[in-house]
């Protein structure tokens, strides 16, 4: 029996609730095992991020080549990567183990607010580590920092945003639109083929910590069980959703708390 593996390289949240703990807990909600590589320590919690440390790129290196070394690896994920120096490790771990599957997360700014990838990591992000992403997952306003580009407004917009983003060298993009107005949330799926708009209900609460890095890694572990992308993206926004949907069922901080990563379960 082969077990599906997926790979996080990510930071470290102290409190539980996004970055490598958020991820690791997706993958096990969603029966994958979950391996990491932390960029960065951070130190937060549901109302915001009070330090960052982080991780010398070239242990982040030694920790990816352990990884690779040793387990079948299906498929990786990439959170906040913290440092260009860090991205060009990534990056040059990717070229010599070749993983089948790249997730790209090109988180940028905490739901909090505080600044989680610098400036000048940004043009790297975009040319070194995109090239090698069968998907990315950036929300409006990440889409509109990788193309230097003002908030897409519309839904031609958003297309238009997510076709520029395929010229970078990923072989899709999910344009989330959980920044966006309305009813519903509408995500859209955008190949060299087609289009595809996934909606959902916006759904009032304010426990969201955590959501785009578990999206991102529920897509992964999609992917690490073969499931086809679109395959994996659906039950990935399901999943996610249903975990927002039950976010208050916890009582866990005094700010921005965490969705319920094992809604299933308890």
């Amino acid at each position: 029996m082969t077990t599906p593996v997926a790979l996080t390289i990510a930071g470290s949240d102290s409190s539980g609730g996004a970055g490598i703990q958020a991820d690791l807990k997706s993958f096990a909600a969603l029966a994958v095992y979950g391996a990491s590589a932390i960029t960065a320590l951070t130190a937060q919690n549901t109302q915001g991020v009070s330090a960052i440390q982080p991780v010398p790129p070239e242990f982040v290196t030694a920790q990816l080549d352990a990884v690779f070394a040793d387990l079948s690896v299906g498929a990786v994920k990439t959170g906040m990567l913290g440092a260009r120096a860090t991205v060009h490790a990534i990056a040059a771990a990717f070229e010599r183990w070749s993983p089948p599957f790249v997730v790209i997360d090109p988180v940028m700014i905490a739901t909090s607010g505080e600044r989680l990838l610098p400036a000048d990591a940004v043009d790297a992000l975009r040319t070194k580590l995109i090239p090698h992403a069968a998907i990315i997952t950036p929300n409006l306003p990440e889409a509109a920092v990788l193309l230097s580009e003002p908030l897409a407004d519309s839904d031609a917009a958003i297309e238009s945003q997510g076709r520029r983003l395929l010229s970078l060298g990923c072989s899709h993009v999910l344009i989330k639109g959980g920044h966006g107005h309305g009813s519903e949330s509408v995500d859209y799926l955008i190949s060299a083929n087609a289009t595809v708009p996934l909606a959902g209900p916006r759904l009032a609460t304010q426990n969201t910590h955590g959501t785009g890095c578990s999206l991102s890694a529920a897509i992964a572990a999609g992917l690490a069980k073969a499931e086809d992308m679109a395959t994996a993206v659906r039950n990935a926004k399901a999943y996610i959703s249903a975990a927002i949907a039950a976010a208050d069922r916890f009582a866990v901080g005094h700010g921005r708390g965490p969705v319920h990563h094992f809604h299933r379960y308890y």
